[in-house]
């Protein structure tokens, strides 16, 4: 491709989709008949939040990682339905720990059920992903899904340990949303390219667009939830700072704003203190807290399409470009 020749991307998500439809349908089929369970309660929970919708974004970027290297099949399909898996546990998992009571505009799961029941469901789709991995009969995929399953542990736990940590720099964060959201894109991309017969080194530039659409993804989400409202963004706004969440708009805040607020700012962490929403709101917009977010967001962005350029055009790299200007132009 020549300097000049400007990499063409799909204009919207909802071409994107329209692209990918067939694939998504069969991954969708796929997953409800995976989902059954003669446990009752198991698939009334599993229904509920696999029903809720939502992008389904990391089992797409899979299809269309392989599509753009020339596989299409039942055993994406598998590998797009155990991504998905793996992400809604987690989702399940999160609630909880986070005490969340909103998601996708509606009552989280735990809101419903229980603590209790949103584990252990979260436990099950968590080790129904094992089950349909191993079928596949991969050591490589089996190696890239215990692998980053396990990053994403370690994520939670790295989150728990910031959780009312007014001291949390732009580093840690940094390495906060790469286990926790990053990885999981990352290996969607790279089990792309590996079900394609692609070579490492093709591989590994799947592997660092996702890992860097993940970063660009999870920054523009934290922004959100300081410049949206809850009626477009389907949660409260403001629920990082009441679950105590040190995101990156209030970080560059902290460290810019005069030192009396700078201690306020330290002390709504200190306390997850919703009511402290106005007044951090006012020092994140006086730092420009929000657009240096939104810089960053699009620096991971630029390296994401750049990891693209070598391979060749088509309309599935374009797409895979259409879901990076997606990632940091959302509204919800």
């Amino acid at each position: 491709m020549h300097a000049s020749a400007r990499p063409l991307a799909l204009p919207d998500l909802t071409a994107i989709q329209s692209l990918a439809r067939d694939d998504m349908q069969a991954v969708d089929t796929l997953i409800r008949d995976r989902l059954a369970s003669d446990v009752v309660l198991i698939n009334q929970v599993a229904e509920y939040i696999i029903g809720a919708g939502g992008k389904r974004l990391r089992p797409m970027l899979l299809l269309l990682a392989a599509g753009a290297l020339g596989h299409h099949g039942p055993r994406a399909h598998q590998l797009a339905a155990v991504v998905e898996f793996i992400h809604t546990s987690t989702l399940l998992h999160d609630d909880v720990v986070d005490e969340s009571d909103l998601r996708r505009g509606r009552k989280t799961a735990n809101a419903v059920w229980g603590n209790a029941a949103s584990v252990l469901v979260g436990d099950f789709l968590y080790s129904r992903s094992f089950q349909m991995m191993v079928e596949l009969d991969s050591m490589p995929v089996m190696q890239i899904l215990a692998d980053t399953t396990n990053r994403i542990a370690e994520g939670e736990v790295l989150q728990l340990l910031h959780v009312r940590n007014a001291d949390t720099d732009e580093a840690a964060y940094l390495r906060v949303i790469e286990r926790k959201t990053a990885v999981l894109f990352a290996a969607a991309t790279r089990l792309g390219a590996l079900l394609a017969g692609a070579d490492e080194a093709t591989q590994q530039r799947m592997h660092d667009y996702g890992l860097h659409l993940g970063h660009a993804f999870q920054i523009a989400d934290d922004v959100l939830d300081y410049a949206s409202d809850a009626q477009t963004l389907g949660k409260n706004l403001g629920d990082d700072l009441a679950e105590g969440k040190a995101t990156l708009p209030l970080i560059h805040a902290i460290g810019r704003a005069d030192q009396a607020t700078a201690a306020k700012l330290r002390e709504a962490i200190e306390q997850g203190d919703a009511d402290a929403l106005p007044e951090v709101l006012a020092a994140i917009q006086a730092t420009g807290g929000l657009e240096y977010s939104r810089q960053r967001a699009r620096d991971f962005a630029l390296r994401a399409n750049e990891a693209l350029d070598g391979l060749e055009e088509n309309e599935h790299i374009a797409a895979l470009r259409g879901l990076v200007e997606y990632a940091i132009s959302r509204d919800h």
